[in-house]
């Protein structure tokens, strides 16, 4: 079971997320805080896996206490609720720990595979907000190599593993000899992940990879 810290100091939304992580029997949203210095503390007596944070709250904004969480609950997880004018917000949390980033008026289901994600030691960060990121924030306050990772961060592990394939130069065929799967398998993961990048064609996620550092030497385009 996982064990959810919600907080929020909107009452409706609290309500409105929790009914929708409860529609998964495998999450519990075992506390609810309306600001973030009750967060903290209430962090603190359940230890739950997943804190999911409002980035504006009284008190505590939920920046600052994911910040007294790293330290007070290292073990939990921290996912910022946010919404499409908090951007600078976004920016400056990037480097700080924060294990993703969802969107308050995302799909439903989105909000179940974050949660579910970041419990299990992974990152997430909500497409649609990795494309605002990156549009808003690029250049100057990010590097091509940090907009790159962010925008591959939401991907699963074997997901990665095949784009740092592409990026090396390898065909489908060489790229499911050296995974132990079928070609077939392959080509379903370059085409979903093309979709979920909103990429033209391999060339360009093979660019992406090397950007991100998955691949040492830069492909040939």
């Amino acid at each position: 079971m996982i064990r959810v810290l919600l907080a929020d100091d909107e009452t409706m939304i609290r309500a409105g997320v929790k009914a929708i992580l409860t529609t998964d029997p495998g999450i519990d949203v075992v506390a609810e805080a309306g600001d973030g210095r009750e967060a903290v503390e209430l962090a603190r007596r359940h230890r739950p896996d997943v804190v999911l944070l409002d980035i504006r709250m009284p008190r505590l904004d939920g920046l600052g206490a994911a910040e007294e969480l790293r330290t007070a609950v290292p073990e939990s997880a921290v996912v910022m609720l946010t919404t499409f004018s908090e951007d600078a917000y976004i920016a400056r949390a990037l480097g700080g720990g924060v294990s993703g980033f969802l969107l308050k008026s995302g799909d439903p289901r989105e909000l179940i595979a974050g949660v579910r994600a970041v419990a299990e030691g992974a990152a997430f960060l909500s497409p649609v907000v990795a494309r605002r990121v990156l549009d808003t924030l690029g250049g100057e306050r990010l590097s091509r190599a940090a907009r790159a990772r962010a925008l591959l961060e939401p991907l699963t592990g074997r997901e990665r593993e095949v784009v740092a394939l592409v990026g090396a130069g390898l065909s489908n065929a060489e790229i499911a000899a050296r995974l132990f799967v079928v070609e077939s398998t392959v080509k379903a993961h370059v085409s979903a992940v093309l979709a979920r990048l909103e990429l033209r064609n391999r060339v360009r996620l093979a660019v992406l990879a090397y950007e991100a550092g998955l691949v040492p030497e830069a492909p040939d385009a």
